[in-house]
């Protein structure tokens, strides 16, 4: 008989919905004609999952003796002797009770699965083996009951039952989870925001692992051959010719044996800012390399063999590939060309030549310039040499008779000195080849004639224009030298302000982006990131309207998988990709700082929610016990037989029951707003709320107090925004604190008035007061009046009823009540006239 089918929905906490995804896959299978039974489903007291088990087969459970009790199990016997096509076996980490047929209930379920019945399960990532040290780590709860991993990776299917940590801790303050009394210490503790995060993001790793696994499997089973290998980068260079659309294809195609490389395309262009290439056959060109699922950059650079591999370096591409070379047999005898230089140069990157129909039919591109001057400077070099050499010569043909020849040479050796400061070698060259030949024209023997009659003049002629030539060599590689320290000092100044930066602690993305726009001169700088449904969103910005992908942008560095700097401005040369990779490294890191900053501050209200709980455990005992012992010592009393208890006497003992069960409730209440608040999950239903209906509740919620209380509330006020019951707590609250801390002569006036668009509610009592410099401290949880005696109380009330008035939008201030006393203003929010 086959083995059975497992199917398990893995998830990262309790409460995330596995049950229900079970109990509706099997309903589904059921309406579609399979035989499904129910082995062992708990739900948990959970209604809508107990809807699910409506119109199932359920087979009965086994009951368990153990230690003089009962238990119930899955009566694995009951469901082989059923036999059914599919059965759903909840919990499949649980440990079963001592005298059951197995030890635990995977054991249970491997039975079953042998027999030959399939079986859907469910399972929390906390309960795999390999990650328990893991999870207790991070919850600090250790988990007991644990299942193999091999026994889940050896599940046909495992299916992960998803949500996100905010709304899973709203299921559970709503009570869809947990009962209500278990909702606090669980928000507190396990299901923490952090918490909740790691245990998804260890259920998606491991999810993935068993998907890799998976894969593994189905290469085997079809015999696919070969191996895993790290990720590769496929770049393609185009000239801007009509090859172009043959080397991006065949560049494609490599990609794709690469296990799915990345594919690049990168047009190399002069730093003179001229066209190298087709404008139109480089945009179609574009669009098809994007159309292949490919990337397009252009970077600027006069080496083009240099500027190529340190484009494919900074992006860590493993495969370079170059069309044949266009140029004819003798322009490849003087020169080996891009492709034979790019070769000799690429180190660990394999490059690959591709032949296609425009080979060796000449080039289409103009030479790309490499001097090293600026364009004003040579133009002004051609000049003096075309124009200065026959103005020399002119200058020096009336006085010829008066200056030997090798003075003669050393005027034209000083103007070629002259073009080549200016010009540099080419100029210098041309003009020393011109001076030459009107040396020889004009001032040796036989004149004005194109030969030259002593040995020694021809030598003469010879050495100056070979110290012209070396001359020129010299100025134009200093010029070159000066130009690549110019570049490299401002790389190092850059480099030096960027390290500052960092040193100085300065991480805000917007002002690196501001750095790395201002530094480059660039229109906009923007940092992407790639959503979970693979769309770009706009993590920050520098500079003009962003870049929405990285495909609008002139130049992109990927900084991983994920992460995107994307440039609009003049395309880059290929050298500044290493500092913009350095800008690049240096946003991640801030972007790495802020959301651990913003993770510190979601974690600050559990931890300012732990100091809380720390400090109730030393606060709460006396004013739990007060009220508890009141109340016991009424009921002890009204139960004892020895006393014939009067119905009067009876009856104060039952208020006095009553009322201790009063403060104890109010007490409860009060510490589980106050925890809700700190976890930051307290439902607030704002609504429009009329004060003059509000105010008469909250003065009869003081019961005896209630006469202290003066009110003057006006029926003209318009409506606030409020949430009603929380807004007739906080009142409370403030007036029982007042009457509290007022003479016994003496009245609390409540008044409201309108100031604009809000509605402010004051609270005056004539008490001692509270000094100005203790005004804040009076919201302080379990302090009273800024002291930590909490023999008179938890010092609640007025922390309470600040967090619940922020919570409805509004503020709470105290001040001095004019003649001796507290006011505790309270402002709110009108209602909007539509």
């Amino acid at each position: 008989m086959p083995r059975g089918r497992l199917r398990v929905y893995l998830g990262a906490a309790p409460g995330v919905g596995k049950t229900f995804a079970m109990l509706g896959e099997g309903r589904r299978a059921r309406d579609r004609g399979r035989d499904v039974v129910v082995g062992f489903v708990e739900t948990h007291g959970r209604a809508h999952t107990a809807e699910l088990l409506d119109g199932l087969e359920v087979v009965p459970r086994a009951l368990v003796q153990h230690r003089g009790r009962s238990f119930t199990e899955l009566d694995v016997e009951a469901v082989l002797a059923r036999a059914p096509r599919l059965v759903l076996i909840d919990e499949l980490a649980h440990t079963n009770v001592p005298g059951s047929r197995n030890a635990k209930r995977w054991q249970d379920v491997e039975e079953i699965l042998e027999a030959g019945v399939n079986v859907i399960s469910t399972l929390n990532v906390q309960h795999l083996e390999s990650l328990n040290d893991v999870v207790h780590e991070i919850t600090g709860v250790q988990q007991r009951e644990t299942v193999p991993d091999e026994v889940v990776r050896r599940a046909d299917q495992v299916e992960l039952v998803d949500m996100a940590p905010e709304a899973l801790r709203r299921r559970l303050a709503h009570g869809n989870v947990y009962p209500p009394e278990k909702v606090d210490a669980a928000l507190s503790n396990y299901f923490r925001e952090g918490n909740l995060t790691a245990l998804r993001e260890l259920a998606l790793l491991w999810v993935a692992g068993k998907v890799d696994e998976q894969l593994d499997r189905y290469r085997a089973d079809h015999g696919i051959r070969g191996t895993w290998e790290a990720r590769e980068r496929v770049v393609v260079a185009l000239t801007g010719g009509p090859e172009g659309d043959t080397l991006i294809r065949r560049a494609a195609r490599v990609a794709d044996r690469s296990k799915g490389a990345d594919l690049l395309a990168v047009h190399v262009t002069s730093a003179d800012g001229l066209a190298t290439g087709d404008p139109a056959q480089l945009a179609r060109q574009r669009g098809l390399v994007e159309s292949l699922g490919g990337t397009y950059h252009q970077v600027v650079g006069d080496d083009i063999p240099k500027a190529l591999l340190e484009f494919a370096s900074a992006v860590n591409a493993t495969q370079l590939v170059l069309g044949a070379s266009r140029r004819g047999r003798l322009a490849q005898l003087l020169s080996r060309g891009v492709g034979v230089e790019t070769i000799a140069q690429s180190g660990s990157i394999d490059v690959h030549m591709i032949t296609h129909a425009e080979a060796k039919r000449g080039r289409r591109r103009r030479q790309r310039s490499r001097a090293a001057l600026t364009r004003r400077r040579r133009l002004t070099g051609w000049a003096m040499a075309l124009l200065g050499m026959p103005g020399l010569a002119a200058v020096l043909i009336p006085a010829r008779d008066e200056l030997s020849l090798p003075s003669q040479i050393l005027f034209f050796l000083v103007l070629t000195v002259a073009v080549a400061l200016v010009g540099g070698m080419w100029p210098a060259v041309t003009a020393a080849v011109a001076g030459s030949v009107l040396l020889n024209y004009y001032f040796t023997s036989p004149l004005h004639e194109f030969m030259i009659s002593s040995p020694d003049n021809f030598f003469a002629l010879v050495v100056f224009v070979l110290v012209a030539v070396a001359v020129s060599s010299i100025v134009d590689t200093a010029a070159r030298r000066t130009r690549e320290a110019a570049q490299a000092g401002a790389d190092a100044e850059i480099l030096a302000t960027l390290a500052g930066h960092v040193l100085r602690g300065e991480s805000a993305l917007p002002s690196l982006l501001a750095r790395l726009r201002e530094t480059f001169g660039l229109g906009a700088a923007t940092l992407l990131e790639r959503s979970a449904d693979q769309e770009w969103r706009i993590v920050a910005t520098s500079g003009g309207p962003p870049c929405a992908t990285p495909a609008q942008g002139d130049t992109d560095v990927v900084i991983d998988e994920n992460l995107v700097l994307a440039a609009r401005g003049e395309p880059l040369e290929a050298a500044d990709r290493r500092v913009l990779e350095a800008f690049a490294a240096e946003i991640a890191v801030a972007l790495r700082h802020q959301r651990l900053a913003e993770a510190a501050s979601r974690a600050q209200p559990l931890a300012e929610a732990d100091r809380m709980r720390t400090a109730l455990l030393a606060a709460v005992s006396h004013d739990l016990r007060t009220p508890l012992a009141s109340a016991k010592a009424a009921v002890d009393s009204l139960l004892s037989t020895e006393v014939d208890w009067s119905p009067g006497d009876r009856r104060e003992l039952l208020v006095t029951a009553e009322e201790s069960l009063v403060k104890l409730n109010r007490l409860v209440v009060n510490l589980l707003d106050m925890s809700r608040l700190q976890a930051g999950v307290l439902g607030v239903a704002a609504q429009p709320v009329a004060l003059e209906e509000i105010v008469p509740r909250a003065v009869d919620e003081l019961g005896p107090l209630a006469d202290r209380v003066e009110g003057d509330i006006s029926f003209e006020l318009p409506e606030v925004v409020a949430d009603p019951a929380l807004l007739e707590r906080v009142l409370v609250n403030l007036m029982a604190n007042a009457v509290r801390y007022s003479p016994a002569d003496r009245t609390v006036l409540v008044s409201a008035s309108r100031h604009g668009g809000q509605v402010e509610i004051r609270v005056a009592d004539r008490g001692p007061g509270i000094p100005p410099e203790a005004h804040e401290r009076v919201f302080q949880p379990f302090q009273r009046l800024g002291d930590r005696d909490n023999h008179s109380g938890v010092g609640l009330g007025l922390a309470l009823s600040r967090g619940l008035t922020e919570a409805m939008g509004g503020t709470l201030t105290p001040e001095e009540t004019p003649g001796g006393g507290l006011t505790m203003t309270l402002t709110l929010p009108i209602k909007e006239r539509p």
